[in-house]
């Protein structure tokens, strides 16, 4: 039986913003002790073990056609506002008011109203939760599958339980892929970011596509990891990726934005792109 790896999602939020702190010095960055969470790191062995290509394949063929019912922007998160958990050490704000702290930094900083709207609805992926998805494919950093782990991934280590470890053809750099092939053809481990993207991706401009797709995908736009699989309309686009990465760590604070307040600009804003019920 599988414990569980995290106590809420929020958790996961909170690691990753300690281990890419950018006044961390560098010899700080990647370090992980006794001072790692356990539930953190019971979450990225599973992670590790559990996401392999056919798991990912799998999920891509039975999320992908959007068949779970139809519902608005408002409605899903709404209904995610429900996950919020009250063990979480470091917030009481409910995910709406996570995601409008996020969006309201975006927008005081005078980003397209595009860019605005991606920071408040990036995390609407984590609608998965509802469907039964475990944590480890909901939420932490991705990366490509189907070719060799990177060194660069968090506790590589773990994916020494991974099945697709006995798959020889899998444990090349370029696996199953062309070296610059594009994103476009490489298979992510799955979780809320490729949910997101196949959800909205109809209503969104490129790099809004782009930032929902691969704001978890540190190895690579952080670490600078699979650059031989990347394209160059793809180092185009993860410069957007970079640019909207220190909104979605940084923004969370316990400073509560006023949802009556900004509840008419943001419903303006969601109907500027997307009708009033999409598929999910």
């Amino acid at each position: 039986m599988q414990t569980t790896p995290l106590e809420s999602l929020d958790q996961w939020d909170d690691a990753v913003r300690d281990r890419y702190d950018p006044n961390r010095k560098k010899d700080e960055f990647r370090v992980y002790d006794d001072k790692t969470p356990p539930v953190v790191r019971e979450f990225y062995r599973q992670n590790h073990q559990f996401q392999t290509l056919d798991s990912v394949l799998a999920r891509e063929k039975e999320f992908g056609p959007l068949n779970r019912g139809e519902m608005g922007i408002w409605e899903a998160m709404e209904k995610l506002n429900t996950l919020v958990d009250d063990s979480d050490p470091d917030t009481s704000l409910s995910q709406i008011e996570h995601n409008l702290q996020t969006a309201e930094a975006i927008r005081r900083d005078g980003h397209p109203r595009w860019m605005i709207l991606t920071g408040f609805i990036h995390d609407l992926g984590k609608m998965l939760c509802f469907y039964d998805e475990p944590q480890w494919a909901v939420v932490g950093d991705t990366f490509p599958v189907g070719c060799a782990w990177s060194d660069k991934i968090v506790y590589p280590e773990f994916f020494a339980a991974n099945p697709d470890r006995n798959r020889p053809e899998l444990q090349t750099p370029n696996g199953i892929y062309e070296e610059g092939c594009g994103l476009r053809s490489v298979h992510l481990s799955w979780g809320h970011d490729e949910y997101l993207y196949r959800v909205t991706r109809e209503y969104l401009p490129e790099p809004a596509r782009y930032m929902i797709r691969y704001h978890s995908c540190y190895p690579i736009h952080r670490e600078g990891a699979y650059t031989h699989l990347l394209d160059a309309h793809d180092r185009e686009m993860l410069e957007w990726v970079r640019k909207f990465n220190p909104y979605d760590l940084y923004s969370k604070s316990h400073s509560r934005p006023e949802l009556s307040q900004l509840r008419p600009y943001y419903d303006e804003l969601v109907a500027e792109f997307f009708p009033s019920r999409i598929r999910w």
